[in-house]
């Protein structure tokens, strides 16, 4: 078996091996997705899906996002009940080489490879943040340093709980970013513990230390901080929270404040969005000078929005699915789709969009897997469903 520069695996089959070695190559777990005859033989190929890279995945202000999960798996410095990645697997704030930069990097360059023989669009900015904590990864420097090597030009983001901002190593290492997008979303210690059942070694004022020492560190004096706050309501829309995060802000004067709510499912159904007058309300109070929030509601599974490095809004590509990557296969959409669905919910729509991919295939694919067991669909306030991979 040989690797192409796109994501897939060719088998060569011989002329005269006929049914049986295609059965072989079903039942070895390489099903022929689609097949080339040749004088030599017949090639099966193969769409390997990507077990890091995933996305892009849209957002109404970083646009398209491509994502790096650094974890692999659910291990996270806490576990918010508004977590869209799944059930946590290992609570921890040990760091280590989770998934080696050698791995996370290859599979980046074989997507740039791919979307390179495609004609499609580059990201508008590499996110840093996946299935768990990014920071948790020592390899983190070496994998910025990677994507700035294979995709040069294209912003850098890291997306963090701010647990490990505490460590004087992990914000010597996120200085080397474009923007760091730090969350804090309540100052309140029963309500921080209640929210994001963090590891019993965190608290709220040492994370918020943490935040500033990062701000105030010439290190990162060139790295973008938009600090992102999630509400839940009943849970930390308090008016004693709101005085303190207030304070808060006004002392780290960060480039931005997204103040945002759920838009989309969550592990814990018990996790409501609040309303859109508490969200304003929350809104004009915490942005002060700072760009404000302007989609209600709207949230990216990792938790926060980017600007390009130079502090202007990110635009969305103007071509659309319809328009770009014809040469998107339904293999690498379904290899896609999934890597995709694993870390955040997603419409058919939003899919088709950011991938991006004729919708047609998309909601071929998306059908074929639901009807096949591999993801889940789910229906939120109405709108349309979010599909997300299963867990199990």
């Amino acid at each position: 078996m040989t690797r192409t520069s796109c994501p897939a695996s060719i088998i060569w089959v011989p002329p005269c091996a006929g049914k049986a070695a295609l059965g072989w190559a079903y039942r070895a777990g390489r099903p022929a997705s689609s097949s080339r005859r040749c004088a030599v033989g017949v090639a099966l190929v193969q769409v390997d899906p990507f077990r890091y890279v995933f996305g892009p995945v849209l957002s109404g202000r970083l646009g398209r996002s491509l994502g790096l999960d650094l974890l692999g798996f659910r291990v996270c410095s806490m576990n918010c009940v508004y977590c869209e990645s799944g059930p946590l697997t290992r609570l921890t704030l040990e760091r280590a080489r989770y998934v080696p930069a050698g791995e996370v990097l290859g599979e980046l360059a074989r997507w740039e490879a791919s979307r390179m023989a495609t004609g499609g669009a580059l990201p508008d900015v590499v996110t840093l943040g996946g299935l768990g904590e990014p920071t948790l990864n020592s390899d983190m420097p070496a994998i910025i340093d990677g994507v700035r090597r294979l995709l040069p030009g294209v912003p850098v983001a890291v997306l963090t709980n701010s647990s490990l901002m505490t460590d004087p190593q992990v914000r010597a290492e996120l200085a080397a970013a474009d923007m760091v997008l730090p969350s804090l979303d309540s100052l309140v210690p029963e309500e921080f513990a209640a929210l994001n059942r963090a590891h019993p070694g965190l608290d709220p004022k040492s994370i918020a230390d943490g935040i500033l020492a990062f701000r105030e560190d010439s290190q990162a004096r060139h790295t973008k901080m938009f600090l992102e706050v999630l509400l839940v309501a009943g849970v930390n829309d308090s008016e004693r929270n709101l005085e303190l995060l207030a304070a808060f802000r006004n002392h780290l004067q960060p480039d931005r404040v997204d103040v945002v709510t759920l838009s989309r499912p969550g592990t814990n159904p018990s996790a409501k969005a609040v309303d859109q007058a508490t969200l304003d309300r929350w809104r004009e109070r915490l942005a002060g000078q700072t760009e404000l929030a302007v989609q209600a509601g709207e949230r990216d599974t990792s938790r926060g929005r980017a600007e390009g490095a130079a502090g202007s809004r990110l635009a969305v590509p103007e071509k659309n699915g319809q328009e770009q990557n014809r040469g998107l296969q339904p293999e690498e959409v379904r290899a896609r789709l999934l890597a995709s669905l694993a870390r955040r919910p997603q419409t058919g729509a939003q899919l088709a969009e950011a991938l991006p991919a004729d919708l047609d295939v998309v909601t071929t694919v998306l059908a074929e897997l639901l009807g096949a067991g591999r993801i889940t669909a789910r229906q939120q306030d109405g709108q349309d469903d979010y599909y997300q991979a299963r867990t199990e």
